[in-house]
């Protein structure tokens, strides 16, 4: 019988592009409950009981709750709620060689957030290679598309004709939720400075990271960066090292959208001998969302870590 897994929240965004991507695959069952008793606390631990995994696709407070309702059951959280707790599992299998074994064996996982995917990814290696001290202090700027508000963003963008067309930064206290996690995994000493902007697109991201030479070991120019990102991922499926000289189409300008319908995420670095520019595009709702879910889950349960996912 193929293992069995229950989507608590599928109405969500996340939710929505989760079942979208399992509900055709024979190798696992997904456990429908009663639209009536979705919220009903005792119908929700039958199917947690029942489940071989549950994905919460959840606000956090929300999360933190569902998960008392067992403690049996493996939970897969996209929420922000357990990303940084010691008690769970970082449900990013490329981010250090031992991850997916972690994954793989773990009750608790945490899907990690889109903007911390494409940070931590291009980042991290950085930091474990000498060439980005832990003790620098880090600026980030990131683009997404609206999808990445959720559905009261979403509507706001498909009924207001002035957010059509614009760009609009937020999170402008500079606490975004996300830091936290951005710099528990990176090996930094602090979080960066970080300002993202929400895009007039529904879905796509980049995240960019600048830096001056003088702020890295032993850098000469972006090849150097793109050396150490040759060797750390040489070996996974779902991330792209690009050439400088083939990154950027589209007459110089370089889209936030590329990846889009994947689990993919490009990595790629300009500049000179004096600055560099650091960027990850993924799909948000993919390995940013939805496919990093998928692909947690396959490891959760034993599948082929590149079923049902798109590079």
């Amino acid at each position: 019988m193929p293992p069995e897994v229950f989507i608590d929240g599928a109405e969500g965004t996340t939710g929505i592009e989760l079942y979208k991507r399992l509900e055709s695959r024979s190798d696992l069952n997904l456990l429908q409950i009663d639209p009536d008793l979705r919220k009903d606390i005792e119908s929700k631990r039958q199917m947690y009981e029942r489940a071989d995994v549950v994905v919460l696709c959840l606000p956090d407070e929300a999360a933190r709750e569902a998960i008392e309702l067992s403690s049996s059951t493996r939970f897969l959280d996209a929420s922000t709620a357990h990303r940084t707790s010691t008690d769970w599992i970082y449900g990013l299998p490329e981010l250090a060689p031992a991850q997916r074994t972690k994954i793989s064996n773990a009750r608790l996982v945490s899907n990690p957030g889109c903007y911390p995917t494409g940070f931590l990814l291009s980042i991290r290696p950085l930091v474990d290679a000498g060439i980005l001290p832990s003790n620098r202090l880090v600026r980030s700027h990131a683009l997404s598309g609206y999808s990445g508000g959720g559905k009261k963003l979403i509507d706001k963008y498909k009924t207001r004709e002035s957010f059509r067309e614009e760009s609009r930064p937020y999170a402008t206290t500079l606490q975004h939720k996300h830091l936290a996690e951005m710099q528990f995994y990176s090996g930094l000493n602090q979080p960066p400075l970080f300002e993202p902007m929400v895009g007039a697109f529904f879905q796509g991201m980049l995240v960019q990271t600048p830096l001056f030479a003088a702020e890295l070991n032993g850098y000469s120019d972006p090849e150097t960066i793109l050396d150490v990102y040759r060797d750390k991922y040489a070996q996974e499926p779902f991330i792209k090292v690009y050439e400088t000289e083939t990154a950027v189409a589209e007459g110089g300008y370089l889209s936030p959208q590329s990846c889009n319908g994947t689990n993919r995420i490009d990595l790629m670095a300009f500049g000179h001998s004096d600055q560099v520019s650091i960027t990850a595009r993924l799909d948000n709702l993919g390995k940013g969302a939805a496919a990093a879910a998928v692909q947690n889950l396959n490891l959760m349960l034993g599948l082929p870590e590149e079923t049902g996912l798109t590079i």
